[in-house]
C-alpha cells in the first residue's frame, strides 16, 4: 500500500517491464465512491514532459507530478471535458 499526502492506493500485481493491463483502488480526497471513481493512466516516459503540454492543450493540471513509491510517479490533470485522467512513468 502506497500513501502520498491525502491519497492512499492498494495495486494490482503488475510487471513494470511487460506490456498488459493493472490497475489500483485509490481512495482520495475530493472523489467519493462511485462518482467518477475511474481515472485512466497513460504510461508516458516521463510524466513531468506530458503534463508540461496540458493547459496549452485546454486542460487544468490538477496534481502535478508526485511520486507513488516503488511505482514511480503520476500526475493527475482534467481533460478539455471535464474527465480526470492520469499521467504515469517510472522516472
Amino acid at each position: 500500500m502506497t500513501q502520498a499526502s491525502s491519497i492512499i492506493m492498494k495495486s494490482f500485481p503488475s510487471n513494470m517491464e511487460k506490456y498488459g493491463a493493472t490497475g489500483a483502488l485509490v481512495q482520495m480526497e475530493g472523489f467519493p465512491v462511485g462518482q467518477n471513481s475511474v481515472v485512466i493512466h497513460f504510461s508516458c516516459e516521463d510524466c513531468s514532459v506530458e503534463e508540461s503540454r496540458i493547459e496549452s492543450s485546454g486542460g487544468k493540471v490538477k496534481k502535478s507530478k508526485f511520486s507513488i513509491g516503488e511505482y514511480g510517479f503520476i500526475s493527475l490533470a482534467i481533460d478539455t471535458e471535464g474527465n480526470m485522467f492520469g499521467l504515469h512513468s517510472l522516472k
